[in-house]
Order: structure tokens, then sequence, then C-alpha cells
């Protein structure tokens, strides 16, 4: 019987987006993780099936590659799963500043909160918020005077701190703005005096508030994120995930989880590049094609400009309406000033071989990228610009003269849209951002990513904003950018697997590849795209095993029960 799989599929719509070929299969043959038979079920039944082989009829339900993120936060979608939930519907029920207040109170006196030394909640949207605006120190004094609060806003670019944050990170009306960052002020002042600050902290301003107050959270927590991170990505359909912009310390807390808890999905890590940079060390990454643990290191990610909802990111036209105290000509502000910094490190990158991550959502970030890309000249692995939210036609014409590979967030066209064109942007401009048609006719592999946590790791919206672009209002927002269905699909699978450079292995259903392969309730490609966002994820299969739904455990002895077909039980 050499030829007995370990596990056949057949019964359903088999979506293989094999560049070549068929897209659809009646079966699947699995044996030691990898795909070997892609056909007809009669054939498959014929020469895998042996007295071992677990057959699946998957009961007309659909079978899709496992999805891959191509950009995301690991750690950060475990953070998500373990501090006060502050996001608006669908993901949350947090309607304006009272509410948000409950949900902050609630957190610190339970289990985690109890525990943690600063009082944390992330998701708020000021746009979502019935007041508009964004929580003040004022605000947060009512959840506490005692402790130090922190409400992180869903871009993770900004967020607000009561009166004793500020003490505790010496934010005081003699603190002057930081580069590449804003303290935002109760009211302007002359130098010495930049003004008493409100609580609202923006960027590099922001940054050191989240890892004071992250730090500060009971270390079981901190030891589990990962694989809390994990196992929520792999619910939503992914195999293969990022962790995307770590720190050198959080890199090798990764790889130590890894080693100690199988984490059911393949991780893909990228350490910020100044500190990788700036190292000594010729390699201090460890970068690598191949996993260990599961895990493997790429390269590196700059944050080039900030948030569009939240009126950081870098334009080279103004807002249109701009923040509290900006001029009218505003148009946010670089997070990396220098263009001798960032061609630096790119250079370097290259020059190394690692991989560069850029995340660029205003188009003059995107002009300070392709300026020192150009420079820099080419490198083995794709260069990515992450977001490119507001890039301009002519620069979709440079990412495909200089193979720079565009990974949009398209779920802003939901969660932002309306927003963007009622004060962000307007209309006109409002209307292209997420280029993903521009970037298809030039014939780009664009991907699509949900940048959890900034939003949920949401497969199936990934797919849905792209093929209907639809706002929270309903409106269509540029009907001229939106994809097919087939379009949407490849972006989270085979082009993704390609900006990894392992498309050789994963991204479509074929003989030789893992059986990395997600079960959904319908076909994306064949359902009304209204419908798409009503596509549940069923199961998903890592090399060949269900990492999602986790085994059941038997509630006396807590070890997975018994089950009639591959299952894997999380440690977390």
């Amino acid at each position: 019987m050499a030829e007995q799989a370990d596990l056949i599929l057949h019964g359903g719509d088999i979506v293989t987006l094999a560049e070549r070929g068929d897209e659809r299969g009646e079966a699947v043959a699995v044996k030691d993780g990898t795909i070997v038979f892609v056909g007809s079920e009669k054939e498959v039944l014929e020469r895998w099936r042996g007295p071992h082989t677990v057959v699946r009829d998957l009961g007309g339900r659909a079978l899709l590659p496992g999805f891959i993120d191509a950009h995301g936060h690991l750690g950060g979608i475990g953070l998500q799963a373990v501090i006060a939930n502050l996001l608006a519907d669908p993901d949350g029920d947090v309607t304006d500043l009272a509410s948000l207040k409950d949900k902050l109170r609630s957190w610190a006196a339970g289990p985690v909160g109890a525990d943690s030394d600063w009082i944390i909640g992330f998701g708020y949207d000021d746009a979502m918020l019935a007041e508009r605006r964004h929580p003040t120190r004022d605000d947060l004094d009512e959840v506490s005077t005692d402790r130090p609060v922190l409400a992180i806003h869903q871009s993770f670019h900004l967020g607000a701190v009561n009166s004793i944050g500020l003490k505790r990170l010496g934010y005081s009306a003699a603190t002057p703005d930081p580069e590449g960052g804003v303290i935002r002020r109760r009211e302007l002042a002359v130098p010495p005096s930049y003004g008493e600050p409100d609580g609202v902290l923006e960027e590099k301003a922001f940054t050191p508030a989240s890892d004071l107050a992250l730090a500060g959270l009971p270390e079981r927590e901190l030891l589990m994120l990962f694989a809390t991170g994990a196992a929520k990505a792999a619910s939503f359909g992914f195999t293969t995930v990022q962790e995307g912009g770590t720190t050198l310390a959080n890199l090798k807390a990764l790889r130590d989880t890894a080693a100690a808890v199988l984490l059911p999905v393949d991780v893909v890590a990228y350490v910020k590049a100044d500190e990788a940079t700036a190292s000594t060390l010729d390699d201090p990454i460890g970068v690598s094609d191949e996993y260990v643990d599961g895990v493997r290191a790429a390269g590196v990610k700059l944050v080039l400009d900030g948030s569009p909802q939240g009126r950081t990111a870098w334009l080279t036209e103004p807002y249109l309406t701009p923040p509290p105290g900006q001029p009218e000509d505003y148009c946010g502000y670089p997070a990396v000033p220098d263009d001798a910094v960032v061609a630096k490190q790119i250079a370097t990158a290259v020059e190394r071989d690692w991989q560069v991550l850029a995340h660029v959502n205003g188009d003059a970030a995107i002009d300070q990228f392709l300026k020192a890309v150009e420079a820099a000249g080419p490198g083995r692995r794709p260069t990515v610009a992450i977001h490119a939210q507001t890039a301009r036609k002519d620069q979709v014409d440079v990412f495909a003269r200089l193979e720079i590979l565009p990974s949009f967030f398209s779920m802003h066209t939901y969660y932002w849209g309306d927003w963007y064109r009622e004060t962000v942007l307007g209309k006109k401009r409002a209307e292209s951002i997420s280029p993903a048609r521009w970037a298809l006719d030039k014939g780009l592999r664009y991907t699509s990513h949900h940048d959890a946590p900034v939003a949920l790791p949401n497969s199936i919206a990934v797919l849905s904003s792209q093929v209907t672009r639809r706002t929270r209002s309903g409106h269509v927002l540029g009907p001229d950018q939106r994809v097919s269905a087939l379009d949407a699909v490849r972006a989270i699978t085979v082009n993704a697997a390609h900006q990894y450079g392992e498309q050789d292995r994963k991204g479509s259903i074929e003989v030789g590849k893992l059986a990395d392969l997600v079960v959904l309730s319908a076909n994306p490609l064949t359902v009304d795209p209204e419908q798409i966002r009503d596509i549940k994820v069923i199961e998903t299969i890592k090399a060949g095993t269900t990492v999602h739904p986790p085994a059941p455990t038997d509630q006396a002895s807590g070890t997975p029960s018994t089950a009639p077909t591959p299952q894997w039980g999380c440690s977390c």
C-alpha cells in the first residue's frame, strides 16, 4: 500500500487555484502533510484509498487553499483577545464615550485587568463614537484616578491616556513633540511651554505609552500572546500568518514560544528596520527560507507614516478636514523625515538579502519609499508596499516598473470608507483607496491583508471588501476598483505565497504542495458577490491535520478525546 493516502477529501467544490490547468477538482489526496493527488473522485478512491485512509465527504462545501496573511501582527491578534474590546459594530459594541469607559472599568475588575499594571483597551474609533472625538485625559480619569489608563485607537497609531498615564510617561507642558509624533494639547502655547497635554497621543508620542502599558500585563498573558493569536488566526482559515514589525527581543520570544507550544499555523516574522540595520551583527534576524518550529524570519519592516483614518498619514494634498489644532493645509507628517535614513535602511536590507516591507499609507510616504527603493536597486526577494492606501495611478505605474508588490488593506473600504469621503479625503480621492484594479491592470500580483489587530483577522471580510467595496452605509466606494471573486481569493492565497517566495509549496491545491487547506460553507467564486460576507469558515487544515476547530477535550482528563477525523488540540 505504498500509495495509501492519510486523507482523502471529496464531494465538494474544490477550488485548486492552479496556475496551469483546471481551477476545479473533484477530489484531493494527502499523504505525510503533502498533496499527492488532485483529480477525479473515482481515480482517487481506486488508487489512494487504503485501510487506514480517512475519507471525508465535504457535503457540497467548498475546499480552497489555506489563506495566507499578507500582513498582520500575530502578537497583536493575541493581545486583542485579552484586553478590553473597544471596537464598534460589527466587531464590538462601543458606541460612545460612556460605553467605552464602561468597557475599561469592567476589564479592570476582571481576571486579567485586576493583575495588570495599566487598564488597557483596544479598538475605539473616533469616527464611530457618537461624540466624534477621541477620549481625553479627563474622560479616562473617570475610569480611574489610581491606575494609569490607555485606550488604543483602532489604527494602533494613536491612543489616549489619563492623567496618571501622562505622569508615568513624563509628558507635561514642558515636553516637546517627539520627531514623527504629536502630543495633542489643551491649548497652544509658546515655548518653553508647549501646552498642557489633553491625553491624546499620535505616532511616536503614542508608542512609549503602548510599550509601557503592554509590558505591565500579567506575565502569564504575555507568554501566551503568540499562541492565542495563532489559534484565532486559524479560526478564520489562515494557515500562514505574519508577525510584521517586531523587535529582536519579541522575535526571540516568538521562537521560544514556538519551541515550547505547537503553533497551528506557520509564522513569517519581520523585524523593525531601524533596530535590525543598526545592529553590528551581519544578520541579527536570522533570515531564512526554512521554518523552524513553524517560524521563519524573512526581513525587515519600515514604518514611513501613520494612519489615514487617524489623519496622521503623510499626504501630498491636504486633508479634507484637518484634526483639531492643525492648519487648513495640514497634510500629515512623515515618520522618518530624513530621506537619507530611509534610503540607508532599505539599501542595507537589500545588501543583506532581507525582504523589505514598508508601511506607506499616504502618497507622500509612497513617494519617499519609491525614491529609496529605486536608489537601492533590485533585491532577490519581493519588495512590498504595505497598505498603499492612497497610491496614485502614476505610483502604481512605478510599482510595476520597480516590481514592487502592493499589499492593500482592502477592509478600509468598509470600516472607514464613509469617514474618508466625509472627513479625511473627500469623495473624489476616497474613491481610489486600495486601488486593486489599477494594480491588476498593470499585471501586479497584489495581495490583501487584515492588519490585525487593527481589524479582526477575518478572511471572509477581506474577500468581500475587495469584491463589493461597500462602506458601512452601503455606498460602493470606487466601483471601478472592484475585482472579481477569483482575484480576491488569489490575493490571500497564491499571490500571498508569491509575496513570501513560497509559491512552490503554498497558495494552491496542487500535487507536491503542502496540504494547507480551508473548508468554507460556500464557494466565494460562485455565490452572489453580496453574499460572500455570509460565508463561514468550517475547518482549517495545516499540512493535512485539522487545526480548527480544535480537538474536543475529555472534561474529566483535560486531554483531547478520540475523534473520527484528524484534529489538532491547541495547547493555549
